[in-house]
C-alpha cells in the first residue's frame, strides 16, 4: 500500500456525505467513490431481471464495473434506493462489493492522491484505519426534504411524504441488517449538517483534516 491520503464517510441516507466527499476529493485530488451507488447498481439490475441477483453473474459486473457507471440518472430513483437497501442485506453479495471498494481505497490510480468512500460501513468494515473518519448526519425530516428537493429537479411526480417514508424505510434497513450494519464508530468525528450550509461543512471538514496534515 502507498501512503496516501484516506478519507471513510458514513452516514444515513441524504446527510450530505455525497455532497461533501465530493468537494473534499475535488479539493484534495482524492479519488471518490459513492459505495451506496454500487448498491443501487445492483439493485437496478435485480429491478430489472425482476428476479433473485445469479452471484457468478453479478461477480462479472462489478470485476468490470467502472465508477463512471454509477452515474446513471435511473440510479436516484427511490424505487432503485429501497431495492439497494435490500439486496445489500445479502452477504455474499457485500462480499463481492467489499472487493471493489478496498481496491478504490487502497489502490487508486496514481494520479490520485489518495481516496474518499463514502456510505454505511466504510468506518466499521471497509477503511478501518484510514486516516480520517467521519460520520455525517442530519435530522430526518431534513434529510427528507434535501431529497425530495434533489428528486423534483428531475421533474419525478413525488411528494414529500413519499420521500419521508422511504428514507425511515431505508434507515430502518441500514441501521438494523445483520451484516454491517450502519453506527458511528468511536473514532469517527461527528459531523451534523442539519444547520450547515454545503460551505460551512465543507470548510469545517477541511479544518479538521489540514490541522491533521500539518503536523
Amino acid at each position: 500500500m502507498k501512503k496516501f491520503i484516506q478519507v471513510a464517510i458514513d452516514s444515513p441516507a441524504a446527510a450530505g456525505a455525497g455532497t461533501q466527499a465530493k468537494l473534499i476529493a475535488k479539493h484534495y485530488n482524492l479519488l471518490y467513490l459513492d459505495t451506496g451507488k454500487i448498491y443501487r447498481f445492483i439493485g437496478n439490475l435485480s429491478i430489472q431481471n425482476k428476479k433473485k441477483i445469479n452471484y457468478s453473474f453479478l461477480k462479472k459486473k462489478i470485476d468490470k464495473l467502472k465508477i463512471n457507471n454509477l452515474q446513471s440518472r435511473i440510479l436516484l430513483t427511490d424505487k432503485v434506493a429501497t431495492e439497494a437497501s435490500i439486496v445489500a442485506k445479502d452477504k455474499k453479495i457485500r462480499k463481492i462489493v467489499y472487493n471493489f471498494q478496498i481496491k478504490c481505497a487502497y489502490k487508486p490510480p496514481n494520479k490520485f492522491q489518495g481516496s474518499i468512500l463514502d456510505g454505511r460501513d466504510i468506518t466499521s468494515v471497509i477503511m478501518k484505519k484510514a486516516m480520517f473518519k467521519f460520520f455525517i448526519t442530519a435530522n430526518i425530516k431534513t434529510r427528507a426534504l434535501r431529497r425530495y428537493k434533489e428528486l423534483k429537479k428531475f421533474n419525478r411526480k413525488i411528494t414529500y411524504k413519499e420521500v419521508l417514508k422511504s428514507i425511515k424505510i431505508r434507515d430502518k434497513n441500514d441501521l438494523n441488517r445483520k451484516i454491517s450494519p450502519l453506527k458511528k464508530t468511536k473514532d469517527s468525528i461527528l459531523i451534523n449538517t442539519t444547520n450547515l450550509t454545503k460551505r460551512s461543512c465543507f470548510l469545517k471538514i477541511k479544518q479538521i483534516m489540514d490541522k491533521k496534515l500539518k503536523n
